[in-house]
């Protein structure tokens, strides 16, 4: 979501969005806790091979998504730091 869109939105709206992306994060860092949790099980009992370096993909990708998700909570967190502001 742009920033502009952003202005477009209500400050309840904003809330819940910087709710449901605080929840994203921790599911984000559930998921590559897991994908490394598989990676070294996968290491130690049958060593490196596809089964490998599957989750180190799938965990790479979500890690690249959560920093986008980060940087739009940032930009939520700004939009409701200047609504406040001006009240």
């Amino acid at each position: 979501m742009k920033p502009e869109h952003l202005t477009e939105l209500s400050d309840q709206e904003l809330l819940q969005k910087m709710k449901k992306l605080k929840n994203n994060k921790i599911i984000d860092a559930t998921i590559i806790g897991v994908t490394i949790g598989i990676t070294v099980y996968g290491v130690v009992t049958k060593g490196f091979g596809f089964s490998v370096f599957f989750p180190l993909i799938v965990g790479y990708v979500i890690m690249r998504n959560s920093k986008n998700n980060e940087l739009l909570y940032q930009e939520v967190q700004k939009e409701l730091e200047t609504r406040n502001s001006k009240q």
